[in-house]
C-alpha cells in the first residue's frame, strides 16, 4: 500500500551512499500512525520516523513515499543487509534525527481582512492516483540534476506492499547486526510489531462478525438500548463538537500569512492571533499549506481566479518563476488553485514527463515581489529577479502586461492606494520608476545610492512614497517631483540613515498619520513619526527574531505590528504597549 506523508522535513547531508542522496525526517507521529488502516501498538511507535529511498525516486513532501524504515536509534548501515536493501540505506547522523537544527526563517507575511475568512474552512478532497502521478512526474520535472530519462516512480499498490516487506527484512538485518547493543530491543520490538502486522495477508482477512460470543447480550430491541453504540455516538459528537470548534475561523479572529522555511520545508502557515481584554494574547496556527519552493514573496487578495467571485486567497512568489494562488479556505490542499506562468510539462513516449519551454508570458527567474490591486481586483502585479514587471488577470488566468523597464532584478513593487492605476518599483539597478498603468508608459523615475529593498506609499499623502535601501538609508519622495535626468537625480522630501544594515521592510500604519515601522537586518525594528517631513525615532525594539525580513502592521488592528526574521519565529508587537507611541499616536488607538 502507498502512505501519503505530508509532514516530511527535507535534509541533505554529505555522508550518504553513492545511491541515496536525501532522506525525511519527522517527529511526533502519534497522529499519523492512528491514521493508516491497520493498528500498530503505540509501544512501537518510535519518537522519529525516517524515510529512505533512492535518490532518483526522493520527492518532496506531499509525493508517494514508497519505502518507509522506522529507527529512532539506529545511526548506521549494517553490514548485514543485502545488496539490494543497501541500496535504499545510507548513513543517518544523529544531528539530522530532531526537528532542533534551527534551520527557520520567515520570508514574508500579509494581514488577512478580518471576516474574510469562512467561518469554518472545508477540508479539501485527498487527490486521486491521477493527480498523484502528475505530481510526482512534476516534481521528477523540476528537480535539479535529474536526468529526463530516469524511471518514473511507480506508485501501484504492489510497490507499497513491498515497502511493508522491505522495512520487516531491514529490521531483522539490523537486529542481527546490532546485537547486545542498547538499541537492539527496541529494533526487534519493531521486527516483531511488523510481524504480527502480517501485512501479507491483511487482504484475505475475514471481515464477518463472531456472533458466538459467551456472557454478552447480542441482540437489543432499539438503538437507544444498545450501550456500546449509545456511548460511540454520543463521544463521536463531542469530537465532532469539538473539532468544529478547534477548525472554527471568528470574524473576529485576526489571520496572519506566514511564510516559512524550516529544516528546508517550505509552508505557507495560517495563523490566529486572538487578543485579549485582559492585555494577554495568543496565537497559533490553523492549518499550513506545502509550497513547491522557497518562499520570497506573498499578496492577499479576495478575486477567485476564473469566475472572480469574493473570496479567500492568497498568491505566492518564490524561488520558481511561477506564481501559485491558494485558497486559504480549503484544508489539507496540495495543489494550488491555479498557477500563472512557470514550465509546461509536456507528456513524450511511454507517457514520460519531459521538460517544456516556459509558459506563455512567464517570468524566467525567482519572484521577489507581488502586489495585488484592490481597486481592481481581477489585477495582481509581479516584481522578478529577470528584470521585468508583469501584471496579471487572474480572472483571464494569463499575464496582460510585461514591463521592461528596468535593467537589474526588481525587488518590489506597490500599487497606490488613491490611484490604482499607477505602480511604482524599485530595482537593484538603484532606481525607483512610477508607471500609469492607463498607458503603460513611465511617469517618473528617481535614482538612489543603493539596492531597494522594499517601497511602500503613504496611505495618508497620495503624492508621498518611502523607499528603503540596502545601504541603512530610507528616502521619501513625492510623486509629483520625478526627475527625467537621471544622473542629477530628483529632490528628496527627506532622507533617513535609519538603521545600520539593510532596511528590509516598511509598513504604514493605516489610521495614525505619518506613523511608520522598519525593520533590518540590523536585528530592530523602529518606529518614527514622520511630522513635518523630520523623522524621529519614537520607540526601538530588539525582538529577538534574528534579522528582520518581513514586517507589516494590522489594517484592522492599526497598532498591531507582525514581524517575520531569521530565527523563523512570527511575533506581533502592540506598539501602543509603547509610551513613545501613545504620546504621539495614541489618539488613533481606538481599535472599535
Amino acid at each position: 500500500m502507498s502512505i501519503i506523508i505530508d509532514n516530511v522535513l527535507k535534509e541533505k547531508t554529505p555522508s550518504l551512499s553513492p545511491s541515496a542522496s536525501e532522506f525525511g525526517v519527522r517527529t511526533g507521529l502519534e497522529p499519523l500512525f492512528s491514521s493508516l488502516p491497520f493498528k500498530i501498538p503505540k509501544a512501537l511507535i518510535p519518537r522519529t520516523i525516517v524515510f529512505v529511498f533512492p535518490s532518483s525516486q526522493f520527492r518532496r513532501r506531499g509525493a508517494l513515499l514508497p519505502f518507509i524504515f522506522l529507527s529512532p536509534v539506529s545511526p548506521t548501515l549494517p553490514s548485514s543487509l543485502s545488496p539490494a536493501a543497501s541500496s535504499f540505506f545510507f548513513r543517518v547522523p544523529t544531528p539530522h534525527l530532531s526537528n532542533s537544527s534551527g534551520k527557520e526563517m520567515i520570508s514574508s507575511l500579509s494581514w488577512v481582512p478580518k471576516g474574510a475568512a469562512k467561518y469554518v474552512p472545508e477540508v479539501a478532497e485527498p487527490p486521486s492516483k491521477e493527480e498523484i502521478e502528475e505530481l510526482v512526474n512534476a516534481d521528477s520535472v523540476d528537480k535539479s540534476g535529474e536526468s529526463e530519462d530516469e524511471e518514473e516512480m511507480d506508485v501501484d499498490t504492489e510497490k507499497g506492499d513491498a515497502a511493508v516487506l522491505q522495512a520487516l527484512a531491514a529490521a531483522k538485518a539490523l537486529n542481527d547486526d546490532q546485537q547486545g547493543d542498547q538499541s537492539s530491543a527496541f529494533v526487534q520490538n519493531i521486527s516483531d510489531g511488523l510481524r504480527e502486522l502480517d501485512m501479507d495477508h491483511y487482504d484475505d482477512e475475514d471481515g464477518g462478525i463472531d456472533i458466538f460470543g459467551k456472557g454478552v447480550d447480542l441482540y437489543y430491541t432499539s438503538n437507544d438500548m444498545d450501550p456500546y453504540l449509545k456511548k460511540n455516538t454520543e463521544e463521536n459528537a463531542d469530537d465532532e463538537e469539538e473539532e468544529i470548534e478547534d477548525m472554527t475561523i471568528k470574524p473576529t479572529d485576526a489571520v496572519i500569512l506566514c511564510a516559512r522555511v524550516e529544516d528546508e520545508v517550505n509552508l505557507l502557515e495560517v495563523c490566529i492571533f486572538e487578543e485579549a481584554e485582559d492585555g494577554d494574547s495568543n496565537m497559533y496556527v490553523h492549518h499550513d499549506i506545502i509550497l513547491s519552493a522557497f518562499p520570497l514573496s506573498m499578496a492577499w487578495l479576495d478575486c477567485r481566479p476564473q469566475s472572480g467571485e469574493k473570496g479567500n486567497f492568497v498568491a505566492t512568489g518564490t524561488m520558481g518563476p511561477a506564481i501559485e494562488i491558494w485558497d486559504l479556505d480549503l484544508i489539507d490542499e496540495v495543489q494550488p488553485l491555479l498557477v500563472l506562468g512557470g514550465k509546461k510539462r509536456v507528456k513524450g513516449k511511454e507517457k514520460k514527463i519531459k521538460k517544456g519551454k516556459f509558459k506563455k508570458g512567464s517570468h524566467r527567474d525567482s519572484v521577489l515581489g507581488l502586489a495585488w490591486n484592490k481597486e481592481l481586483r481581477n489585477v495582481l502585479a509581479s516584481a522578478s529577479a529577470d528584470k521585468t514587471l508583469k501584471i496579471w488577470d487572474v480572472v483571464q488566468e494569463k499575464c496582460a502586461v510585461t514591463l521592461e523597464h528596468h535593467t537589474d532584478k526588481v525587488q518590489t513593487v506597490a500599487w497606490s492606494r488613491h490611484s490604482p492605476e499607477l505602480l511604482i518599483s524599485g530595482s537593484f539597478d538603484k532606481s525607483v520608476a512610477l508607471m500609469d498603468m492607463k498607458s503603460s508608459s513611465e511617469s517618473g523615475r528617481w535614482s538612489v545610492d543603493a539596492d531597494v529593498e522594499s517601497i511602500a506609499w503613504d496611505p495618508h499623502n497620495e503624492h508621498a512614497f518611502v523607499v528603503s535601501l540596502e545601504n541603512g538609508m530610507v528616502q521619501c519622495f513625492d510623486k509629483r517631483l520625478a526627475s527625467s535626468d537621471m544622473v542629477s537625480g530628483a529632490k528628496t522630501i527627506f532622507t533617513l540613515h535609519a538603521h545600520e544594515k539593510a532596511v528590509s521592510s516598511l509598513s504604514f500604519s493605516s489610521v495614525a498619520p505619518n506613523f511608520l515601522a522598519t525593520g533590518s537586518t540590523d536585528k530592530m525594528i523602529k518606529l518614527w513619526d514622520l511630522s513635518n517631513n523630520q523623522p524621529a525615532c519614537i520607540a526601538s525594539q530588539n525582538p529577538k527574531a534574528g534579522k528582520i525580513f518581513t514586517i507589516s502592521f494590522s489594517e484592522d488592528s492599526p497598532f498591531l505590528l507582525a514581524i517575520g526574521g531569521h530565527k523563523g519565529k512570527l511575533q506581533v508587537w502592540d506598539t501602543l504597549s509603547d509610551q513613545g507611541v501613545v504620546s504621539r499616536f495614541g489618539i488613533y488607538g481606538n481599535r472599535n
